[in-house]
C-alpha cells in the first residue's frame, strides 16, 4: 500500500456513552502502563502533543494554558497573602508552572500518585512542564488523600488538579477528603476543585459541592473554555474559608503583575463566575451568590 493511501490515525474520547471527541495523531511519541493507568503521549495533527491518561484526554500543547491559568490565577489573585500551595495530582506539570509565576509564592508542594506522568511530560511536553526543576517546588510520588490525612503543614491555597471521579482520583471528590483538607488551610484559605461539564456532568458537580459544603464558608463555580474537552465548556470549583472570588479579587495585583497570560486577565476572572441560568438552577443551593 502507498504510504499516503494509508488511513488516518484518529483518537477518540467517548464521554458518559454520549459522545465523542476525536483529534488526528500523526504520530505516538510514547506509551506505557503505569500501576494506576495507560499513559499516552501522541503527537496531533492541530493541537500539538496531547496526554491522555486511560484514553481520556488531560490536555493539549494547543489549549493547556486557559485551564492551567484558569486554574492557578484565580485562586492566588483572590487570597490576600498566598505563600503557601498545594497542588494534587497536576502531574504534567502545568499547573506548578503557572503557580510559580508569582513571586510571592515561597513553596509549593505538590503530590501526584504516578510517576510515569511526570517523567513522560517532562520528555515530550517540556513547555508544560517548564517549573519542574524551580526550587520552589516539592514533588512528592504519592497518594493525596493519604497525604492530606498524614500532613501537619498548612497551607494558603489548594489545587485539586485531578482527573474525573474515576480510579484512583475517586476519593479526591469525596466528603471526607474536603474536610481533611480544610483542616489543612490557613484562616483565609482556598481550595480550588475540577469540577467537570456543565452539560454532561451535573450529577458530578451536585456531589462534589454537597461534599464541600459542609466545611468551606464561600462556595462559587467558574467557567472557562476548551478545545479538548467534551461540550467545549467546562468548570472549577472554588471553596473557601473567607475570601470571596469577587469581593475580595485583587484586581490591580492581577493588572501589575510581572508575567504575561494568554487567557487570564481581570475581566475573564470577574466574567468566570457570572454562571449560565440553567446550572444557576441546578446549584443555586449550594452556591453561594455573586457579588454584583
Amino acid at each position: 500500500m502507498d504510504e499516503n493511501s494509508k488511513p488516518a490515525l484518529w483518537v477518540h474520547e467517548t464521554h458518559k456513552e454520549m459522545v465523542s471527541l476525536g483529534f488526528k495523531v500523526e504520530k505516538t511519541l510514547f506509551s506505557g502502563r503505569s500501576p494506576f493507568q495507560k499513559v499516552d503521549i501522541v503527537k496531533t495533527a492541530g493541537h500539538g502533543n496531547m496526554l491522555l491518561n486511560d484514553g481520556i484526554v488531560m490536555l493539549s500543547e494547543k489549549d493547556e494554558f486557559i485551564y492551567h491559568e484558569m486554574i492557578a490565577h484565580v485562586p492566588l489573585f483572590v487570597h490576600p497573602d498566598p505563600r503557601r500551595v498545594l497542588i494534587i495530582g497536576g502531574g504534567d506539570g502545568g499547573t506548578a508552572r503557572e503557580v510559580l509565576k508569582h513571586e510571592r509564592v515561597e513553596n509549593v508542594v505538590m503530590v501526584e500518585i504516578d510517576r510515569m506522568v511526570v517523567d513522560a511530560c517532562r520528555r515530550y511536553m517540556p513547555s508544560v512542564s517548564s517549573a519542574a526543576d524551580d526550587p520552589r517546588l516539592e514533588l512528592l510520588f504519592d497518594d493525596g488523600v493519604k497525604y492530606v490525612t498524614n500532613t501537619n503543614k498548612t497551607f494558603d491555597v489548594a489545587i485539586i488538579d485531578s482527573t474525573d471521579p474515576v480510579g484512583p482520583a475517586a476519593p479526591l471528590f469525596d466528603q471526607a477528603f474536603y474536610q481533611n483538607l480544610a483542616g489543612r488551610l490557613s484562616p483565609d484559605g482556598i481550595m480550588i476543585t475540577q469540577s467537570e461539564s456543565p452539560f454532561y456532568d451535573p450529577d458530578i458537580q451536585l456531589s462534589m459541592f454537597s461534599n464541600q459544603r459542609p466545611w468551606f464558608q464561600k462556595l462559587h463555580m467558574y467557567l472557562f473554555s476548551t478545545m479538548t474537552y467534551p461540550g467545549g465548556l467546562w468548570s472549577f470549583g472554588f471553596a473557601s474559608k473567607k475570601p470571596c472570588p469577587i469581593a475580595d479579587f485583587k484586581k490591580d495585583r492581577a493588572e501589575t503583575a510581572n508575567f504575561r497570560t494568554r487567557y487570564y486577565n481581570a475581566q475573564i476572572h470577574r466574567a468566570a463566575f457570572a454562571l449560565p441560568e440553567f446550572v444557576k438552577k441546578s446549584l443555586s443551593h449550594l452556591l453561594d451568590p455573586v457579588p454584583a
